[in-house]
């Protein structure tokens, strides 16, 4: 696909702009008639305001430059602004999770511009995830704080559990020198943290009923770093979101939620060439939704695409439908 402006929003603190341009030239090879503009993220914005910038310029692509939460920034934007221009990732952060989920050249600038600037482009869902802060929790750097409560876009996945613990107990220096291997280190600490709470979980617009979770995570791709993958069903593009619930306590749980995910849901749909939808058990649910509303009994932290954005005591989802194309 013919690139003509191609926008790129990056994050001074992952790299500079040098190496960038770098990379840039390497994949334009000489090729002429590709105009580019740049436009470079706020500690207060990690890039909302800077993917606007680059359609304003005329972007036909707007590369996000940067980690999981530039490229959940810039996929939000496009995904509100409802624009045809096209979502690229260069991936610079410890879980790029959205390149690994769609196949994105990792630890290769040269190949992750080449693809921005030739790909074909995929239309893909956009979770959107509404919340009620616990008191004091509204972040400082929301761009549009709303009171306690606040609107986000998730292009991976979103929830609270393992998942949000293992982000709030890494450590930030391990995962500088170790990268992803870092939250393999904070899992320990994250099954301790997780306890098991009393929610309200009406789904597709059904009556509420009572459950029980220490995790809930609903998401739009499926797979997280090392490759441990969480949604086995999940398909970024066809229109629904996919639903984890684990509600394991004690020796005997874990126990059945590691049957369920190593075999059931790995080995098993391996064997089988992944016909078999992924299964659930006493303490591990799965299923399928277009929207859900929950309402947590306790405080719990909430993660949107890797970003921790603090205690949550409810959660509205729903989901946008082939909101962004992404190359």
């Amino acid at each position: 696909m013919t690139t003509k402006h191609i926008g790129i929003v990056w994050n001074p603190s992952k790299t500079d702009r040098e190496t960038l341009e770098s990379a840039l030239e390497t994949a334009l090879g000489g090729a002429e008639g590709v105009s580019v503009s740049w436009h470079e993220t706020a500690e207060d914005d990690p890039g909302r305001a800077a993917a606007q910038a680059a359609l304003d310029a005329g972007a036909d692509v707007v590369a996000a430059a940067g980690g999981d939460g530039t490229v959940r920034a810039v996929a939000e934007q496009l995904a509100d602004a409802e624009t045809e221009a096209d979502l690229a990732v260069i991936p610079l952060g410890t879980g790029n999770l959205l390149a690994r989920n769609l196949g994105v050249p990792l630890n290769d600038l040269p190949g992750a511009f080449g693809r921005a600037l030739t790909g074909d482009a995929q239309a893909i869902d956009v979770g959107w995830a509404e919340v009620v802060f616990a008191p004091g929790e509204v972040p400082e750097e929301d761009p549009e704080p709303e009171g306690e409560s606040g609107r986000y876009a998730f292009a991976v996945m979103a929830g609270f559990g393992i998942d949000a613990h293992m982000i709030t107990e890494t450590d930030d220096d391990l995962k500088d020198k170790a990268g992803w291997l870092a939250y393999v280190e904070s899992l320990g600490r994250a099954v301790a943290a997780s306890e098991v709470i009393d929610l309200r979980v009406a789904m597709d617009d059904a009556d509420p009923v009572e459950e029980k979770a220490h995790t809930f995570i609903v998401g739009n791709c499926g797979t997280l770093q090392g490759g441990i993958t969480l949604l086995p069903d999940a398909d970024p593009s066809d229109g629904q979101l996919d639903l984890l619930a684990l509600n394991a306590d004690g020796i005997a749980g874990w126990m059945d939620t590691l049957r369920t995910m190593v075999w059931d849901n790995g080995l098993k749909r391996l064997l089988s060439g992944g016909e078999e939808r992924a299964a659930s058990s006493d303490s591990m649910v799965h299923r399928r939704l277009t929207s859900a509303v929950v309402e947590l009994d306790e405080p719990r932290v909430f993660e949107i695409d890797g970003d921790d954005i603090g205690e949550v005591t409810r959660i509205a989802i729903t989901v946008q439908p082939a909101a962004i194309r992404v190359r």
